[in-house]
């Protein structure tokens, strides 16, 4: 959590910080989380068949994921969700607390995020710093420029 914070203000990235209960879920986010600004999301760590290939899917908190569409969309044949030591290994994450901010420990980026593009067209996001007590409120313009900066590949879709 102090790293991705250390990181954000290294990039001059401007965030509010929100301390709250717990939440292991989006319905657990709505109660805690529904005045902050921002748009919320989900976020899914995903592997390809063979757990060559990992996805980092980021969409509406209020929106389903089609894995089928998703894996079509990536040119995979079958998407799942990654174990939990996957999650620790490639973002240093435990389940409940994924986040896009995890890229920064993705060194060798092999993560590659898939984004819905109606989240990339709001004005503000709300994210866990890796830490599902925190939520941190950024710009979309901000945002963008951490995804510029982890350098992973991201394709947009809409969901």
């Amino acid at each position: 959590m102090k790293q991705i914070k250390k990181k954000l203000d290294e990039l001059g990235i401007q965030y509010t910080q929100h301390n709250h209960p717990q939440v292991h879920t989006c319905d657990d986010a709505t109660l805690h989380c529904a005045d902050i600004s921002g748009i919320r999301s989900k976020n899914l760590f995903l592997r390809n068949q063979k757990g060559k290939k990992h996805f980092l899917v980021i969409i509406e908190a209020e929106k389903q994921a089609n894995l089928k569409a998703i894996a079509e969309q990536v040119g995979e044949n079958k998407l799942s969700f990654a174990s939990e030591n996957r999650l620790k290994k490639y973002l240093n994450v435990t389940p409940g607390s994924v986040s896009p901010f995890g890229l920064i420990f993705d060194i060798e980026k092999h993560v590659e995020v898939v984004i819905s593009q109606s989240l990339l067209d709001a004005a503000d996001q709300q994210f866990h710093p890796n830490d599902n007590t925190e939520t941190l409120a950024v710009s979309t313009q901000d945002f963008r420029l951490f995804l510029d900066w982890t350098q992973n590949k991201i394709t947009t879709m809409p969901f």
